[in-house]
């Protein structure tokens, strides 16, 4: 995702979105509707630099977070760079 970059420097400036972000993936506990709404709010403000992001915002888009949380996991890519390099 070309955005990858754009949307965690821009999440840096939303109070703890990527704590809240990543809570489900991280803890597998689900987040609480006010935890919705607060990733919901986040989510509006960081669609204004990257629009695509607005279908999160959207009513039943707390469905897609999931999908999110994956793409913006930068400990994916550090665990394949470790495996990567272990193997050559």
């Amino acid at each position: 995702m070309k955005n990858r970059a754009v949307i965690v420097n821009e999440a840096k400036y939303c109070q703890n979105f990527m704590l809240l972000l990543m809570k489900q993936r991280n803890t597998g506990v689900k987040w609480t509707t006010e935890e919705k709404k607060q990733l919901r709010s986040n989510l509006k403000h960081l669609s204004l630099y990257v629009p695509a992001l607005i279908i999160f915002a959207l009513p039943f888009g707390s469905l897609l977070l999931p999908v999110l949380t994956e793409v913006l996991d930068r400990r994916d890519k550090e665990r394949i760079k470790k495996q990567g390099g272990n193997n050559g």
